[in-house]
C-alpha cells in the first residue's frame, strides 16, 4: 500500500510484501442467478458468459503485474478481495442487469473471497 511505510507494509501483508511484486494463479468463479428461460433451459447462455468473463477477467488481467498494468490498481492495493471487487464490477457492466449473483476469487485453496455486490466474504 502506497499509503503505509515500508515497515508498516512488511507487517500488514507479510511475505506477500514485495516491491517488486509477485504472482498469483488465480481461480475466479462466476454464479449468475435468475429465471430460467422455458425455451432454452439457461438462465444465461454459458457460451455468452464465457466471453463476457474473458473480456472482464482475462482481457484486462491475465498475465498482468495488477499493480503496474491494470490502471485501476495504481490507486487500490491489489489483495484478493479488490480483485473480487474490480471483477464484479467489470462484468455488471457486461450482463444483463440482475444476473450476477456471486463472484470468488481462489488466491489458494484455503484463501478465497466471495464478494455478492457490496457484501463480501473472506473464507
Amino acid at each position: 500500500s502506497k499509503s503505509l511505510s515500508d515497515e508498516e507494509n512488511l507487517k500488514l501483508f507479510g511475505k506477500c510484501n514485495n516491491p517488486n511484486g509477485h504472482g498469483h494463479n488465480y481461480k475466479v468463479v462466476v454464479t449468475v442467478r435468475g429465471e430460467i428461460d422455458p425455451v432454452s433451459g439457461m438462465v444465461m447462455n454459458l457460451t455468452d458468459l464465457k466471453e463476457y468473463m474473458q473480456a472482464a477477467i482475462m482481457e484486462p488481467l491475465d498475465h498482468k503485474n495488477l499493480d503496474k498494468d491494470v490502471p485501476y490498481f495504481s490507486e487500490v492495493v491489489s489483495t484478493t478481495e479488490n480483485v473480487a471487487v474490480f471483477i464484479w464490477d467489470s462484468l455488471q457492466k457486461l450482463l444483463p442487469q440482475g444476473i450476477l449473483y456471486k463472484v470468488e476469487v481462489h488466491e489458494t485453496e484455503q484463501n478465497v473471497v466471495v464478494y455478492k455486490g457490496e457484501e463480501t466474504i473472506v473464507k
